[in-house]
């Protein structure tokens, strides 16, 4: 898209550093000039589509890694949303990783950004936001603009501690106050082994010990291992139970009055040395560093390993075909992964509050507002029950039937038309999560089996610690992008070459100090204070 004023260009010079540091590689598509609409007004209400100049609109959403959009004459939420809103829609869809960032930063520096896309670089977007690449949506982005957003998903106090300088250049995508993580265990493996569902830590060592040297599958071979994840080539990941051995819960908490980082903590000393020695006892996948997801998860489906962690509902439900439960049993019937948690009544993470936000460029907002006002509009009939019921079950009367507020799915016509075709609605589910209960709605699943139901009741009963409070994001001028890179690699440095955290609490006092940690651990305590006060 062409600049049309200097302050534009000064922008995205400071978006190029922002590429740099973010290692920016790949190159943008050029969709060419899109069209504009000079009566529309931010904040403007919806209206038939016939009453609308015809806009083209390109989005960045992300989506789950093996997924995938069908053919246009498929795609009936594509086609509801360009005849419902009057719109050419394009849709740039990736897992949320460095290669999103990368793809994204190279469309910004190319002055070609995504008229809208969802954050995936972990600060937020705030970065963004101080390099002066993002635009002012507080015309755009409220309860009279937004009223099903506002009404079912993200309530006005939290949406204002969502500010970046008391500017609002950002906006949460709707999220579940449900949790779903868990660890998953090949119980079948137990079983033959003669071994029950770990609850201590110490048990679950004997686990992943007897699942690398005793032959759980029956095969003949030394060929399994205990557990796996996905470091994608940088610093650890934050799956592994050592965090939680050493009392740290997952991501952010509270500690007398103290924010506790699970990923920079004291404790993580000791979380270094425990995972080096299970690295060291051989019990641990050894291609865990390199893993990219789902890699690892795809490893526990070949058998390859017995433990992994999940994090949505139906990780291992039977009725899910993409689950890894049904990859696993389609190689060996005789599967079953249960979840399970080493660490009795302690809570293995914090209730959830809003993630990753959505964002507009200031070219946009600045020289198109009609675009950034029809994508609002968009934006908020997905969060509308009728757009929730489209993107999550499909059509109704074809996939599924409503009866008041009792939604029954049609498992075969879903199958056929959406999970075979590449599951291409979890997709366009991007913007809700799977939450039906926000609009009053009990959803029937035939095809959910007793099995997926207790998994359902156990992962429920699995402890959680209270909601931060509040959403929290870098003091001004703070990199965060920065500081997390440094944290990884000294933490890489610590399990490759020094085998241990003895260094642990110097690599802890560069990143305090040098990298300013200390800093953004205080503003984060500030940012607590402050939110209680406004309560």
């Amino acid at each position: 898209m062409k600049q049309k004023q200097v302050k534009k260009r000064k922008a995205f010079t400071a978006l190029v550093l922002t590429a740099a540091l973010l290692s920016a590689c790949s190159t943008g598509e050029d969709t060419g000039k899109q069209q504009s609409d000079p009566k529309a007004t931010p904040g403007g209400s919806a209206s038939s589509a016939t009453q609308k100049e015809k806009l083209n609109l390109r989005i960045m959403i992300d989506s789950p890694a093996n997924a995938q959009l069908p053919a246009a004459q498929d795609d009936f939420v594509k086609k509801t949303i360009e005849e419902k809103f009057n719109v050419k829609l394009q849709v740039d869809y990736m897992v949320p990783n460095q290669d999103y960032i990368n793809k994204l930063n190279a469309h910004l520096s190319a002055n070609d950004p995504p008229d809208m896309w969802r954050d995936a670089t972990g600060d937020g977007g705030q970065k963004y936001a101080m390099d002066g690449v993002l635009g002012d949506i507080s015309k755009f982005v409220t309860p009279q603009t937004m009223p099903n957003y506002f009404k079912f998903w993200v309530d006005e106090d939290t949406f204002k501690r969502y500010q970046v300088q008391g500017k609002t250049f950002r906006a949460p995508i709707p999220y579940s106050k449900e949790l779903y993580k868990a660890w998953y265990i090949r119980k079948d493996w137990l079983d033959k082994l003669g071994l029950q569902v770990p609850k201590t830590y110490e048990e679950y060592l004997e686990v992943l010990k007897a699942f690398t040297n005793k032959d759980p599958d029956g095969n003949g071979k030394k060929d399994s291992y205990g557990f796996t994840t996905a470091a994608g080539g940088d610093g650890i990941g934050l799956e592994w139970p050592e965090y939680w051995k050493a009392g740290l819960v997952f991501a952010l908490s509270l500690e007398n009055g103290k924010v506790l980082d699970i990923q920079t903590d004291a404790r993580l000393e000791q979380v270094l040395n425990d995972i080096s020695k299970v690295i060291a006892e051989g019990v641990i996948d050894p291609d865990w560093f390199l893993n990219k997801s789902p890699q690892h998860t795809d490893k526990a489906a070949q058998g390859k390993v017995g433990v992994v962690l999940g994090s949505s509902k139906d990780f291992a439900y039977d009725s899910n075909p993409q689950s890894i439960q049904s990859k696993t049993k389609a190689l060996f019937p005789t599967a079953n992964w249960v979840p399970f948690t080493p660490f009795g009544s302690q809570p293995i993470q914090t209730l959830p509050g809003p993630g990753s936000p959505f964002l507009f460029p200031k070219t946009v907002v600045d020289s198109d507002p009609a675009k950034v006002t029809r994508i609002v509009e968009i934006l908020d009939w997905l969060a509308s029950e009728e757009g929730y019921l489209l993107t999550h079950y499909g059509q109704e009367g074809k996939h599924y039937t409503k009866s008041g507020r009792t939604v029954t799915l049609k498992p075969e016509a879903i199958s056929a038309d959406i999970t075979n075709k590449g599951d291409w609605l979890s997709i366009w589910d991007f913007f809700t999560p799977a939450s039906p209960n926000v609009y009053g709605l009990t959803v029937i699943d035939p095809k959910l089996t007793e099995r997926d139901r207790e998994i359902e009741k156990a992962v429920a009963a699995i402890p959680t610690a209270p909601y931060i409070g509040t959403s929290l994001i870098p003091p001004p001028g703070f990199d965060l992008a920065t500081f997390r890179k440094r944290q990884r690699e000294l933490q890489a440095k610590a399990i490759f070459e020094d085998k241990s955290g003895k260094n642990w609490p110097a690599y802890r006092e560069e990143l305090l100090t040098k990298y300013e940690g200390n800093k953004l651990f205080q503003g984060y305590v500030e940012q607590i204070k402050a939110a209680a006060v406004s309560k």
